[in-house]
């Protein structure tokens, strides 16, 4: 099974809850990588780098946050970024 690159936006309350710290803290425990940022209509966007299965868990592992509520998502499979190491912020 192969790395996969998906391009993600989050709606709901996921603006000022700690989305992007804890989206990064659970890419980088799952050796996944990309980027995650606010846009301006209180959505959030991100990119992210891995095998299914382990964005999978990074989905999972957001859904299970008190103080995050993702409505739905918009998701869409893109190319993969070879030379990217690590997930940020932005």
């Amino acid at each position: 099974m192969g790395e996969v690159r998906k391009h993600i936006v989050f709606y709901g309350k996921v603006q000022g809850v700690g989305f992007r710290y804890t989206a990064k803290y659970l890419a980088r425990s799952l050796g996944l990588t990309g980027w995650v940022k606010n846009e301006w209509d209180g959505t959030v966007s991100m990119e992210i780098q891995g095998r299914e299965t382990q964005i999978n868990e990074l989905l999972k592992g957001l859904n299970r946050s008190s103080y995050i509520n993702i409505e739905w998502t918009d998701s869409k499979e893109i190319s993969i970024v070879e030379i990217e190491n690590c997930f940020s912020v932005r």
